[in-house]
């Protein structure tokens, strides 16, 4: 019995942990405290080594490359790095782009490890769909233009049937709601299709790539012509499409040229 309270009283913790869209002043206080206080890190692909950096000197870094379209460690291996790493004392961060709880798996995670009897905590980050637009100045919500907004990915898992565009299409426009789309480069030929059965092809949309850091670039475009600019402008992952009339205000506050592109 003693050598089982001593094992449980040595069993540490993890935190997932949202890293935002990269740029480090984005992380919020708590983020950045508990990099501060890691022992072991397990680091997305999507984390720039700025954010890395933050850890201390002795933390043990693991990058658990997690990209769209790309060869990934696989999640049952990076949940029981966590386990063992919280059995065998230490402070584990799994360090995520964006928020966790945003298309990183963190429901998985935190449903596996509250199983295995692991503390977890969740701390959020900011999504690169939210920052990515703010970015360019405009909102994903307004009294007049959206009244909610929609955060959909652009990829499913093979086997998964395929996400009912036309249906989402639909309700956008009938409940005006604003449609920030992720991991839909590749797809967004068919995405754009099927969008525009449902939505006018005059619809702005705005594609942003490597939201909030240095190399971060964008096209305004509409939708009837969104699969046409991400090829013509190399636009390639990471990218978060955003569509909607809230993006009119992109073209407003920085090009009077592109609104008349996109009107």
């Amino acid at each position: 019995m003693k050598n089982i309270e001593t094992t449980l009283r040595n069993v540490g913790t993890v935190s997932l942990v949202g890293a935002g869209p990269g740029d480090p002043e984005l992380l919020t206080i708590k983020a950045a405290k508990a990099i501060a206080a890691a022992t072991v890190l397990l680091v997305d692909d999507l984390v720039s080594p700025a954010i890395v950096a933050l850890a201390p000197p002795g933390a043990r870094v693991i990058h658990v490359g997690k990209r769209g379209g790309c060869k990934s460690t696989p999640q049952a291996f990076i949940e029981k790095l966590m386990v063992m790493a919280a059995r065998e004392g230490e402070t584990v961060v799994r360090l995520k782009g964006g928020d966790p709880f945003i298309f990183g798996r963190g429901g998985e995670e935190v449903e596996h490890l509250r199983a295995q009897g692991i503390t977890v905590q969740v701390i959020n980050g900011i999504t690169a769909g939210l920052a990515g637009i703010t970015s360019l100045g405009a909102p994903l919500t307004h009294r007049e233009h959206a009244h909610g907004v929609l955060f959909i990915t652009g990829h499913v898992r093979p086997g998964d049937s395929d996400t009912d565009w036309r249906a989402i299409a639909a309700t956008a426009r009938d409940a005006r709601l604003t449609l920030v789309i992720y991991m839909g480069v590749r797809g967004s030929a068919h995405i754009q299709e099927e969008l525009l059965t449902g939505l006018p092809a005059s619809t702005p949309v705005a594609v942003i790539q490597h939201v909030s850091l240095p190399d971060q670039r964008h096209a305004l475009t509409s939708l009837g012509q969104l699969h046409s600019t991400i090829e013509r402008d190399q636009l390639t992952s990471p990218c978060v499409i955003v569509v909607g009339d809230v993006v009119r205000g992109v073209a407003a506050a920085r090009a009077p040229e592109a609104l008349r592109r996109i009107a």
